[in-house]
């Protein structure tokens, strides 16, 4: 898409009117504007910068919009430029492939004519097979957990309890695995596509400080500089994310500034639903200084 194509779309295009915080489906809500164009807003109540959980879950569904019966399996991401919540985001989808039994998409996610985000897509028509899984950790349960609290202190769409939870300023060094619970607030429903697109919303929250743990550093560390650079999922099994979902996560590596984080993501009643990873910009910059 060229720059002066990018430029007519957005400066014709109103933000809508503020809504309610914790109504994540309005806020990932896209104005389809051409066969395969569509345009999409980030909530401006939590800083400048875009939440990359919430343009996953706008590109999936921008992907979900060309694609009619099929499910997706997994979708693979690279966040490229932060993004601008004070302007919109076009989202191109390229309808990459229609086969027998799977189907593929590519997204584009464009702000001022640069790409800030592209994700890849699978669909496949439902179907029985062969099946196995890791069995759920056994945790303390989620009602005997208190809510985490946003560092802003702006109400969070999704209701989210740490079974090892930190202390802020906490310097002690721990393992790099942890256990999260995580449920929307707000009702969904039983569209697979929203479903899909909120799992893949908090999959992005509370992830990457698993990386942090075995440093004996956190995000108000002075210096840290970090950044989700990719972020992968795979769905497994049906789920609904107004229950609780066990967000089971592990960090293998940190090396040359990046840090790996994997998850897996059970329903409480122990079906693995989904798998994550993410690769993550983690380093401490020298101070001026040194």
């Amino acid at each position: 898409m060229s720059n002066m194509t990018d430029a007519k779309i957005t400066s014709a295009v109103v933000r809508p009117p503020p809504g309610d915080p914790l109504d994540l489906i309005a806020s990932l809500a896209l104005q389809k504007i051409d066969r395969d164009l569509f345009i999409g807003w980030g909530p401006t109540d939590n800083g400048d910068h875009f939440f990359g959980g919430h343009v996953i879950a706008q590109a999936l569904l921008a992907a979900y919009e060309t694609v009619e019966t099929r499910v997706c399996h997994s979708l693979h991401a690279y966040f490229i430029r932060p993004g601008n919540v004070h302007i919109p985001v076009v989202f191109e989808v390229d309808r990459a492939r229609d086969g027998g039994s799977f189907t593929t998409r590519r997204v584009i996610a464009i702000q001022n004519g640069e790409q800030i985000f592209n994700l890849a897509a699978s669909f496949q028509v439902p179907r029985e097979g062969l099946e196995h899984q890791f069995d759920m950790p056994n945790v303390a349960a989620p009602e005997s957990l208190k809510e985490e609290k946003s560092w802003r202190d702006t109400p969070r769409p999704i209701d989210i309890r740490w079974t090892t939870p930190r202390r802020q300023g906490d310097t002690a060094k721990y393992p790099p695995h942890k256990e999260v619970w995580l449920r929307a607030k707000n009702t969904i429903g039983p569209d697979v596509h929203l479903q899909q697109a909120l799992l893949a919303y908090a999959s992005d929250m509370a992830f990457m400080e698993t990386a942090l743990r075995p440093h004996g550093i956190d995000w108000r560390t002075p210096g840290l500089q970090s950044a989700s650079l990719d972020h992968a999922m795979w769905f497994h099994a049906p789920f609904d994310f107004n229950e609780w979902m066990l967000f089971d996560q592990d960090s293998p590596s940190t090396s040359q500034g990046r840090g790996l984080v994997r998850g897996q993501m059970f329903t409480a009643a122990g079906v693995l639903a989904a798998s994550v990873a993410q690769e993550c910009l983690m380093y401490i910059r020298p101070p001026k200084d040194a």
